[in-house]
């Protein structure tokens, strides 16, 4: 299974440079990272949130795990800009939700283009400290490495801090 042509044509069209990255097939960023042979923290992995009844595309590193209450707080400031009320709750999203919506890629292997579905995307601040960082592209087989810099191009996408070190 290749890059799905729609990422190819979203990354295109807004001329972000990426280098497509074929691997062996894995299902989580730790062993994207182990497969690629690059530190976790050049991993950006896609995480799918729900906060009340709306979704969004998180983006942190391999080495992280999202800090729900940090996310909470970057959601409802986000929100107060939009003129929104605050949520209440952040939780993930249902495997059932993303097959259903998230249409072209397969679960686990989202990248953080929620411009692609309707969604808005927040990317963790540590990733874009990175020279690169690599992305998954629809599918167990394929990546994407892009510089963060291209990704500050992207319009309606969220830098924030909210991720914290796994344990």
């Amino acid at each position: 299974m290749a890059i799905p042509k729609k990422l190819i044509k979203f990354l295109e069209e807004r001329k972000i440079k990426y280098e497509p990255k074929e691997h062996k097939i894995v299902y989580t960023a730790y062993d994207k990272a182990k497969t690629l042979k690059v530190p976790e923290k050049n991993i950006g992995k896609t995480l799918v949130v729900k906060f009340d009844k709306n979704f969004a595309l998180v983006s942190i590193s391999a080495n992280k795990i999202l800090d729900k209450g940090k996310f909470k707080k970057v959601i409802n400031i986000w929100r107060k800009k939009e003129k929104q009320k605050s949520i209440k709750k952040v939780d993930f999203a249902t495997e059932a939700w993303m097959k259903k919506r998230l249409i072209g890629v397969k679960v686990g292997a989202i990248p953080p283009f929620g411009n692609l579905w309707g969604l808005p995307t927040f990317i963790d601040k540590s990733l874009m400290g990175e020279k690169e960082i690599i992305v998954s592209a629809g599918n167990y087989r394929n990546s994407i490495k892009i510089s963060p810099s291209d990704l500050k191009k992207l319009k309606d996408i969220f830098f924030s801090n909210f991720g914290k070190i796994k344990k």
